[in-house]
């Protein structure tokens, strides 16, 4: 943190320079696994606290509503050509809050309340805003979630193909927040225009792999792709929009004024300068290792007699079936707590237990590739979690295990 703003908020707000400090501590001294969190550096932190948090901007640049906002149209702009660069997407919009407000941007863009969408069920690895009936996604549309085989846990397309025949969807969505494999694109293609839909993907998790060209790029297949700007991208929280020419005016009018007012300039600046670094060339050595770090990972797992949904990870990402030790996944991430290590409970696909108990853990790698961990700390760090699995009941060796953590975390610092 900022010297001048540590003491600013110290001075003014001792309670939340304590809530601040104590974060700072904790990204400091635990090891973070959460496969959609990471480090911004510091050039992205400063940019999302500079002055343009002060500044209203609604509408797009050159077509504001309000004046004086020549500096800001220069930031936006810039973001933009980066980003475009970057995917070599037809059109952009930098605009949304976060990944669920591009997600709502697309389908405003495209559906009318009760049109018929068919997205991944969350239970089985999509995410909220891909159709869940507790999302605006499920509560607006007509939601049709498709599912993973049960054998090999990849996406059923029959099942996919099957369910777009029956309902005639308006919009397919592909994409994922807990699928540890490389998703196939062209079949969605192919089902979408077999029944007239459009195809939006939600490429928030893996965009940074695409950016570093280990992933394949649904740009040039979808209609719409959406990401959030975090997670593998490592910059500030917030949303983007790709898209074809022919959509690009519904999108913008969707984002502005569908969905959005004014535009948090002093993020979409931090933008800027995270698609900046994602377009240097160490920033695809920096995915490479991301990757390995999680392939070295789920080998461990394996080696321990864990099983890995998927067989295993072609992403950052890997999801632990812990049931075939006796654990949940609740008691696992709390149990990694105690010792320093963050995770999350999550679901695995035809889980018996509920979505807040779990079987599964969501365990990825951006956040520690960041600070530096190569495979051989990966590995040592999945040792520590299997030796966690048997200390979940007694809770004797949570000094032990956190020692080992803070002697990991001691050698690597956090930007």
């Amino acid at each position: 943190m900022d010297i001048l703003a540590r003491s600013s908020v110290e001075t003014q707000d001792p309670e939340i320079f304590a809530a601040i400090a104590g974060e700072e501590r904790r990204q400091r001294e635990n090891l973070e696994l959460i496969a959609s969190e990471n480090y911004a550096s510091r050039a992205v932190r400063e940019a999302t606290g500079c002055v343009m948090t002060n500044k209203y901007a609604e509408g797009y640049s050159g077509k504001r509503y309000y004046g004086g906002c020549e500096w800001v149209d220069i930031a936006e702009n810039v973001a933009l050509e980066r980003l475009e660069k970057l995917f070599g997407a037809e059109h952009g919009n930098v605009q949304p809050h976060s990944g669920a407000q591009a997600n709502m941007a697309v389908f405003m863009a495209l559906l009318q309340p009760g049109d018929t969408v068919l997205g991944m069920s969350l239970a089985h690895g999509g995410h909220l805003t891909h159709g869940t009936k507790v999302s605006f996604s499920g509560k607006l549309y007509n939601a049709i979630a498709y599912g993973v085989k049960q054998d090999t846990e990849l996406i059923d397309f029959d099942q996919v193909r099957a369910l777009a025949r029956e309902h005639k969807p308006k919009l397919i969505v592909a994409g994922a927040s807990a699928y540890p494999r490389i998703m196939e694109y062209a079949p969605f293609r192919e089902i979408a225009d077999e029944v007239g839909a459009a195809l939006m993907v939600d490429f928030a998790h893996v965009a940074g792999m695409v950016a570093a060209e280990l992933h394949p790029s649904p740009v040039p297949i979808a209609d719409f792709v959406t990401s959030t700007t975090h997670k593998t991208l490592r910059g500030p929280r917030g949303g983007f929009v790709l898209c074809k020419q022919q959509w690009a005016q519904a999108v913008d009018k969707s984002v502005f004024p569908g969905i959005q007012g004014g535009p948090l300039m002093h993020v979409i600046a931090a933008k800027a300068v995270g698609f900046g670094e994602a377009l240097e060339p160490d920033f695809a050595a920096y995915q490479r290792q991301v990757v390995e770090n999680a392939r070295a990972m789920a080998q461990e797992f394996t080696r321990a007699g864990l099983r890995l949904v998927a067989g295993g990870t072609d992403t950052h990402l890997m999801l632990v079936d812990v049931s075939v030790k006796g654990l949940t996944g609740k008691a696992v991430e709390e149990y990694l707590d105690q010792i320093g290590i963050t995770v999350n409970k999550n679901a695995i696909p035809f889980d018996k237990q509920k979505p807040f108990i779990a079987s599964g853990i969501r365990i990825g790698t951006p956040a520690i590739t960041t600070r530096g961990f190569a495979a051989d700390e990966c590995r040592e760090v999945a040792r520590i979690i299997c030796d966690g699995f048997a200390d979940v009941e007694h809770r004797t060796e949570v000094e032990r295990l956190r020692g080992r953590v803070r002697e990991l975390t001691s050698r690597y610092e956090v930007p």
